[in-house]
């Protein structure tokens, strides 16, 4: 008996020994992530907005460019940037507006890759639920974290493999998620070719 209880004491400890804290699934996440910097990343985003319901996007960053593919009320938007500029596509009007860009002015970026990064500063993270494929966390906002902004709760699902699954939190009274993330975008991508719209009109606001 006393054999049985050595055993299976230390067949517990060695799982504990193996479990792994939030922190440390996330730092991994976060790892795996920068493995794949300088390939490009695309994801879907969904926005659920008050009254209007969700609207869904694709998001395709290289570097410092990107490009967001979105429909409102049946019309196709598609938006490239980069530091200095934004062209906007619209399908109704078949026309492409050029404007001066900022990154340090862009208000969008809710919606980017970025809120993946550094997601644990300023938050308590725990393990709400854990499956064969994937971990289900809560990040609960810190009261040292004095970022009016930052959402006071997101929900982060990682997989076994630490690559992101889904993120999601209430943003400005949007609820935003983000999912199916994917890497590998090429440089063509992300950047506005004029000649893949040839009937289009442009009109260019920087002067």
């Amino acid at each position: 008996m006393r054999r049985i209880t050595t055993f299976i004491i230390a067949l517990c400890a060695a799982v504990a020994a193996l479990a792994q804290t939030p922190m440390e699934i996330v730092s991994r996440m976060e790892e795996e992530m920068k493995k794949h910097g300088d390939e490009g990343e695309a994801l879907v985003i969904d926005a659920k907005v008050p009254i209007m319901g969700t609207m869904t996007s694709k998001t395709y960053t290289r570097g410092d460019k990107m490009r967001v593919e979105m429909e409102l009320m049946g019309v196709a938007m598609v938006t490239w940037t980069d530091t200095k500029t934004q062209w906007t596509y619209n399908s109704k009007t078949d026309e492409v507006e050029i404007k001066p860009f900022s990154l340090e002015s862009d208000s969008g970026s809710e919606g980017d890759i970025s809120m993946f990064e550094g997601i644990t500063d300023g938050y308590e993270v725990i393990i709400k639920e854990e499956t064969a494929d994937a971990w289900y966390l809560v990040c609960r906002k810190l009261k040292s974290n004095t970022d009016k902004d930052a959402p006071k709760t997101m929900d982060l699902v990682v997989s076994k493999a630490y690559h992101p699954v889904s993120l999601t939190a209430k943003v400005s009274g949007v609820t935003v998620t983000l999912r199916d993330l994917t890497y590998g975008v090429p440089e063509s991508l992300v950047t506005f070719n004029p000649a893949d719209y040839p009937t289009a009109k442009i009109i260019d606001k920087r002067k």
